[in-house]
C-alpha cells in the first residue's frame, strides 16, 4: 500500500470518528473539499462542514470503501455511504427533517496528495439515489410543471 493511499484511509477513519479537528489537519492549509453534487466548496475550517452535517443527519454513518485505485499524488475510491437518517439533514434547498430510513448511497471520491495531506478532495454522491432513499423523490409531481 502506497504512503498516498494510506493518508487517504487514515482520513476515511478520522472521518468515521467524527473528528472534525482531525480531519480538518488531514488537509493541507490550502486544501480543498468540493462537494460535487450540491458544487460547493470548502476551505480552510470549513472542511469540516460536510462531516458535521452527514453526522447530524447520519450519526451512525458508515463509508464501507469498495476499490481504492493510486496514481502517483491521484487516490480514487468507490465507496458507499451508509447509515440511518435520524437528525435533520442539511441541503442546499433546506432542511430534510429525519425519515428514520437508511441509506447506501454509492460515491466516488477523487484526493490529490501532498505530503501526506489532501491537497484537493471532489467527492461525487449520487444525489438522486440519497433522496430517493430518504423517500424525498416519491413526490415529484409536485415538483414538476406541465
Amino acid at each position: 500500500m502506497s504512503d498516498n493511499e494510506k493518508s487517504i484511509r487514515n482520513a476515511y477513519q478520522v472521518a468515521e470518528a467524527q473528528d472534525i479537528p482531525g480531519w480538518i489537519a488531514c488537509f493541507t492549509e490550502d486544501g480543498t473539499f468540493t462537494d460535487q453534487s450540491v458544487g460547493v466548496t470548502y476551505r480552510g475550517q470549513d472542511v469540516g462542514q460536510p462531516v458535521i452535517a452527514y453526522a447530524e443527519a447520519f450519526p451512525d454513518m458508515h463509508r464501507e470503501l469498495y476499490d481504492v485505485y493510486v496514481q502517483g499524488d491521484i487516490v480514487i475510491v468507490e465507496l458507499s455511504l451508509n447509515g440511518t437518517h435520524t437528525g435533520p439533514l442539511q441541503t442546499a434547498l433546506g432542511v430534510i427533517a429525519p425519515t428514520g430510513k437508511t441509506i447506501k448511497v454509492p460515491c466516488c471520491d477523487v484526493f490529490r496528495v501532498r505530503d501526506g495531506k489532501i491537497e484537493s478532495f471532489n467527492c461525487y454522491p449520487s444525489g438522486t439515489v440519497l433522496f430517493a432513499q430518504l423517500g424525498v423523490l416519491s413526490n415529484l409531481e409536485a415538483a414538476a410543471t406541465r
